[in-house]
């Protein structure tokens, strides 16, 4: 698969890998600043009276990228007297730049949503900050830099594994993913695993759960995007399981208010400090007994919105294995880490694992008892 193409992916088993990767990717990115109203929208249809000739578009664009975006967004877009196919990562700020939304959009044609999209730009002086990468346009920000600041990937992973090496000597890189929308990357930290999680460990063998203790390791994960997914941000990890557990964020930096590496970098300083928040609200769970698990499970689970065949598969190997004996929430938040398990083995992209790990973690801050109610519920 082509790099131009929108659902173009790929994985890296090395730091190196990556980061030689996204330099690379950095020296294939222009960003350009242009006015609004300058921006022009054209239709990408087959067999389309307006459909532009090829020889209309910018150096650079292949015949490749201009068929990928008629069958994805199928729009193009002209500034700076340059037409480039639009990726669908640049729709949602495309919409922002027009000051238009609504479900309706995605009835109209190509042709009708370019002229509606070409009304409401036209209204607005303001300005653009454009990305084209890999022949096509990526985002359309914001162009004042209180809305929108460049964080370049490749200098906030040369900061992460600088502040990895002198706080956390000893970890590991586990694999790194990236694609037209996110950038993520994983690091186990073995040295630390006593200073990290050593209390928790303590707790969960004290409670007959050695076995799962002996084979914790704390781990980060990184995560950003540059066309308006994600802000940059590190997580905490517990690596060891069937899949890496996501007990959540440590630090986030937003790409907004003219942001830049060195506050990433100042940020990472609290790694250490929220990395133990993070293992302070999983060992809460421990402590909170529940009366209808496989009910709180199942309420947990539509209250994040799982995906309901991985969540129901998973309630109903708890409820087989649960057998009606004593639970705690914690033992209902590890059973639904075979979610995104089930959802690997079934082939579920990255992309949708990363945010499925990132939500979940959202059930470390929920208030448990809401949901151990008697009266069952269907997912």
């Amino acid at each position: 698969m082509q790099n131009c193409q929108d659902a173009y992916s790929a994985t890296f088993g090395s730091y190196a890998e990556l980061f030689g990767y996204q330099q690379q990717l950095s020296d294939r990115s222009t960003w350009t600043r242009c006015a609004v109203n300058q921006l022009h929208v054209k239709p990408l249809e087959k067999n389309s009276l307006s459909f532009p000739s090829l020889t209309d578009f910018a150096s650079g664009v292949s015949v490749e990228a201009v068929e990928d975006t008629i069958n994805n967004l199928g729009l193009a877009i002209q500034f700076d007297r340059k037409l480039y196919p639009v990726r669908e990562t640049a729709y949602k700020s495309l919409l922002d730049r027009a000051k238009v939304n609504g479900s309706g959009l995605n009835k109209l044609t190509k042709n009708e949503l370019a002229q509606v999209l070409n009304t409401f730009l036209g209204h607005f002086r303001s300005e653009a900050l454009v990305l084209v990468r890999d022949e096509k346009i990526s985002a359309v920000h914001s162009g004042d830099e209180a809305d929108y600041s460049i964080l370049p990937i490749d200098r906030l992973l040369d900061a992460l594994q600088h502040k990895l090496s002198d706080r956390f000597p000893g970890n590991c890189f586990e694999g790194g993913y990236s694609d037209h929308a996110i950038t993520s990357a994983a690091w186990s930290l073995p040295d630390q695993k006593e200073e990290l999680i050593g209390t928790y460990a303590k707790l969960l063998a004290s409670k007959g759960k050695s076995v799962t203790a002996s084979k914790l390791t704390p781990g980060i994960r990184f995560l950003t995007s540059d066309t308006g997914v994600s802000s940059a941000k590190v997580s905490a990890l517990l690596l060891g399981g069937q899949h890496p557990i996501h007990i959540g964020s440590c630090i986030a930096v937003d790409h907004r208010h003219n942001t830049s590496i060195a506050d990433f970098d100042h940020a990472l300083d609290q790694l250490f400090a929220q990395f133990g928040e993070s293992i302070a609200r999983l060992q809460h769970l421990l402590e909170v007994e529940l009366d209808y698990p496989v009910n709180a499970m199942t309420r947990v689970c539509k209250k994040l919105s799982m995906p309901k065949k991985a969540a129901v598969e998973a309630i109903a190997m708890y409820e087989i294995t649960y057998g009606g004996g004593p639970a705690t929430a914690h033992d209902v938040f590890l059973a639904m880490q075979e979610i995104p398990f089930i959802m690997k083995t079934s082939g579920a992209p990255e992309s949708k694992l990363l945010a499925l790990e990132e939500n979940m973690a959202r059930a470390l801050s929920l208030n448990w008892a809401d949901y151990d109610l008697a009266k069952a519920v269907e997912y």
